[in-house]
């Protein structure tokens, strides 16, 4: 009965999170949910692949029927969602840099994305013309959120930035004391992050004001996927947090008693369990309320991917070269593709499809 009611409580919940068939951002939400607007078709199966020349870390965001992805040729492509032909390329950097893990945001006919060379680069969605560019002082990996007349980015020189989405000029920067990798989760006008300086900041859009400094004892790649006044995220000292930000103080910690490991993954959530992966080579569910184990599923090699949900199931990408498919209260695999290349990107999910790219730089359509 439990596992009944939570199907429907995740069926319900779907829809909350994102308000069209689009996913324009990484994790699909500005709080970094995971979660798609609409279910998966009942079978799956390749509809299309696109051989990007070079590995892509970079998960894909999906708007108005174009897949929009960054590649370790330095590309970013824009690719027809129904056919897999290339609508355009932009060269945001060469080969020797490339894009890395940061991933492409949507909003008002323009695409942002970060580079390796650090580099944010905003680009026309029809054309691929470079509107403008803005330089931070080091690589980028963490990926563009828009918040409001804003686009908000990482960098590890140590800063968030807050730039005129339509302009490029800066409106503020934050200085933090390490590495800004996680990508900003948005959150009541507060952009909130986890750091490589061991410390969860919230910081206010409207005037990069830092409201939020909590120790937290570790530090984190992972994005934090933020629902009702509650930051969730993995960390690299083996631990899931979360984090009661009115009363800023962790509310609980896992870790798991047996293997402990990282975990670079973020999270997705669904209904009343967060999802994620770990360098365990576990996909776990956690409840939200305790942080007790739900389910987990092993995997044959680490898992970086971070979940998309779409209705009652999960999809997830392992680096042992399979993207999965669960059902998302109970954990049973319903579905699995082997593309032969780790999946360290993530899916994105639109239009009943499922996008995602692997490190042999090729990038899949699935859908029914």
């Amino acid at each position: 009965m439990r596992a009944r009611l939570l199907v429907c409580a995740l069926i319900a919940f779907a829809p909350q999170a994102s308000g069209s068939a689009n996913w324009t951002q990484f994790r699909s939400s500005p709080n970094l949910l995971g979660v798609a607007a609409s279910p998966l078709p009942a079978t799956l199966k390749v509809l299309w692949t696109y051989d990007a020349g070079g590995a892509i870390e970079s998960s894909a965001a999906i708007a108005d029927g174009v897949v929009f992805v960054g590649a370790a040729t330095g590309e970013l492509l824009a690719i027809d969602l129904a056919t897999g032909k290339p609508k355009w390329k932009y060269r945001a950097a060469s080969a020797d840099f490339g894009i890395g893990e940061s991933s492409p945001a949507v909003s008002g006919g323009l695409v942002y994305i970060g580079d390796l060379t650090g580099v944010l680069h905003a680009v026309d969605a029809a054309s691929g013309v470079a509107k403008w560019t803005f330089k931070t002082g080091a690589e980028i990996k963490s990926s563009p959120v828009i918040a409001g007349a804003r686009v908000l980015i990482g960098s590890y020189d140590g800063s968030l930035y807050a730039l005129d989405r339509l302009t490029g000029k800066q409106a503020w920067k934050v200085e933090t004391e390490n590495y800004v990798h996680a990508t900003p989760s948005i959150f009541n006008g507060v952009a909130y992050f986890g750091g490589c300086d061991e410390i969860f900041h919230g910081v206010r859009v409207t005037d990069g004001v830092e409201v939020v400094r909590m120790k937290t004892g570790a530090y984190t790649a992972a994005s934090a996927a933020i629902v009702g006044g509650t930051a969730y995220y993995g960390t690299f000292a083996n631990e899931v947090i979360a984090i009661d930000i009115a009363a800023k103080r962790v509310k609980w910690r896992f870790e798991d008693p047996d293997r402990p490991f990282p975990f670079y993954s973020s999270a997705a959530i669904a209904g009343d369990v967060m999802i994620l992966g770990g360098r365990d080579k576990n996909v776990r569910a956690l409840d939200l309320a305790t942080g007790k184990t739900r389910w987990k599923f092993a995997t044959g090699a680490r898992v970086e991917s971070s979940p998309a949900v779409a209705g009652s199931r999960v999809v997830i990408g392992s680096n042992d070269g399979k993207l999965y498919v669960f059902d998302a209260a109970t954990g049973r695999k319903e579905w699995e593709f082997e593309s032969g290349a780790g999946f360290s990107a993530s899916p994105a999910i639109a239009n009943g499809r499922i996008v995602i790219g692997d490190l042999d730089g090729h990038l899949y359509a699935i859908g029914g």
